[in-house]
């Protein structure tokens, strides 16, 4: 759970940016291509996953096709991992003194 955010922190993540991502699409901290890989996360990560047609294109320029698939990859493996951990009701390891460890809300069924 705060790995991310250990791990981030020590590749030059602030915890400013760590803390935008949970309102992304509000936030100025991202440039366009970080702001379409987080729409690639949000969209692969829905239920049905579902990705535009226009960002596809974008970051497949962006990014080539093999960085696109690891990318994707990526995100399917920490989409896993958090899925996982909400079913267990997994909580922060404290990996590190000060890790953000932002949950979203649970939606009421």
């Amino acid at each position: 759970m705060d790995i991310n955010s250990a791990v981030g922190s020590k590749v030059g993540l602030t915890h400013a940016r760590i803390a935008a991502l949970a309102d992304w699409r509000n936030s100025d901290v991202f440039d366009s291509l970080e702001r379409d890989v987080l729409a690639l996360a949000d969209a692969i990560t829905d239920t049905p996953a579902n990705v535009d047609e226009g960002l596809f294109g974008r970051l497949l320029i962006a990014l080539g096709p093999r960085q696109l698939v690891e990318l994707t990859n990526a995100i399917g493996w920490e989409n896993l991992r958090a899925r996982t951990n909400r079913v267990f009701d997994a909580q922060s390891e404290s990996y590190y003194d000060g890790a953000l460890c932002m949950l979203p809300a649970r939606k009421v069924a």
